[in-house]
């Protein structure tokens, strides 16, 4: 990685790659969870339930995909493999999906080639993640690695409402700024372009940092093959890494908790709370602000007390309001204590992100930013299956619900066994 010697030039580019946080979460926020997810379930598929069913096999198709190829990717990387090159075509290839995702009418005949597309895209963007993540302590100083990735998310979250909030009003509103047939739902789908410029035009200024070592350079096949071969030897020797492991172990868990979290709390507020769909929409922006608040906030406390430090005190955080939030009665304690819940959702994941950069050995970093992605996604399923069925068993959802909490737990238990980021990744 080519890093500028002077402040000036590193800050440049360690701004140009937290502003890629910003544009990859519109993708996150305009598609997957708040548009083009809603639009497709209730406007595309035959009728929302099988839309619901469909979508949730889509993603979690794509989902398996980064799982079982991140590691793989993320080796070849390290092997000397283009890592700009791949950083460009994998940020490209979602950008086109994205855009791609105008040509999806409100028609159950385009069901399929929306599924492709959401496929194809959710596999791009999650594979340019792990390059992207992996680049973290090659930029940031290590006394700073904390601050960045803290900043880092929090940029996403505010780059994914605003790119929202320009979506909503610019678009989808009855007095929109621009208005479009409906139809077609074109105002619908031009939210979709919107997300494609957003991440094509935001992206550009990392996308434009050299990245690549002439003296480490490789074909791709000869990188990928000799990934492999690192994957395997990483494998062998994993008790030389048993800090990492049990580091992932622990991430896979609350990361359980927060993915179902964002899942189910809209169903949870709507059934519950009987919100109305407008009021689901203005907790989740509630929720995402809190985050992002949050994981800026914490980001200091990160370098100066240490990213497990900040994981225990978050987790702690989720454990508490997300247990006082399954217990309040008041509609408005559920406001004021869900916005204090999500004040912890930005810190976890931001601590996580600059434990792994500290403690991951250079040679290995995208490697391991692979297995990062492969915690995120392994179990995915457990959580909202658990919370189906302890709500159907239960007849309560305030009981089901009780399964993210429990998710947190778990994570915070295992945490505790795993050391402050002060190694070489080695144990």
């Amino acid at each position: 990685m080519a890093i500028p010697d002077n402040q000036r030039g590193r800050l440049r580019v360690l701004l140009a790659w937290a502003f890629y946080d910003w544009a990859h979460n519109a993708y996150a926020t305009l598609i997957q969870t708040f548009v083009f997810a809603a639009y497709f379930t209730r406007q595309v598929a035959a009728d929302p339930t099988q839309g619901t069913t469909l979508w949730g096999n889509a993603i979690a198709a794509a989902g398996l995909m980064v799982a079982l190829g991140g590691p793989v990717l993320g080796a070849a990387a390290d092997q000397g493999g283009p890592r700009r090159a791949l950083l460009v075509t994998f940020t490209g290839v979602s950008v086109v999906a994205i855009a791609l995702l105008w040509m999806v009418r409100p028609d159950p005949a385009y069901v399929p080639l929306a599924l492709v597309l959401i496929g194809i895209a959710t596999l791009a963007t999650e594979s340019a993640g792990i390059l992207y993540n992996a680049l973290l302590p090659a930029l940031a100083p290590a006394h700073r690695i904390g601050r960045w990735s803290g900043w880092g998310w929090g940029l996403g979250y505010v780059g994914g409402l605003a790119c929202l909030a320009l979506a909503l009003f610019g678009f989808v509103r009855d007095d929109a700024w621009l208005p479009l047939p409906r139809d077609e739902a074109e105002h619908v789908r031009a939210t979709f372009l919107l997300a494609a410029a957003w991440l094509g035009v935001f992206a550009l200024p990392l996308l434009m940092v050299p990245m690549d070592r002439a003296e480490k350079r490789k074909p791709l096949g000869r990188a990928v093959r000799d990934g492999l071969g690192q994957l395997r030897d990483t494998l062998r020797e994993v008790r030389r890494y048993a800090v990492i492991v049990r580091f992932l172990a622990a991430r896979m868990l609350f990361v359980d908790g927060l993915a179902t979290l964002f899942a189910f709390g809209g169903v949870y507020a709507a059934g519950t709370f009987e919100m109305s769909e407008q009021q689901v929409l203005l907790f989740g922006i509630l929720l995402n602000v809190a985050a992002a608040f949050g994981a800026i906030l914490f980001a200091w406390l990160d370098d100066l007390l240490g990213p497990r430090t900040i994981l225990l005190l978050a987790l702690s955080g989720l454990i508490v309001f997300g247990t006082l939030v399954l217990l309040v009665e008041q509609p408005m304690a559920f406001w004021v204590l869900g916005s204090l819940l999500g004040v912890f959702i930005g810190p976890a994941q931001a601590a996580a992100r600059s434990y792994l950069a500290r403690v991951a050995p250079p040679a290995l970093r995208a490697e391991l930013f692979g297995l990062f992605a492969l915690s995120g996604k392994a179990t995915a399923f457990a959580g909202p299956l658990l919370v189906g069925w302890v709500t159907w068993l239960a007849g309560s959802q305030r009981v089901g619900m009780s399964v993210i909490v429990v998710f947190f737990i778990l994570g915070l238990l295992l945490m505790l066994t795993v050391p402050e980021a002060e190694t070489d990744g080695q144990s």
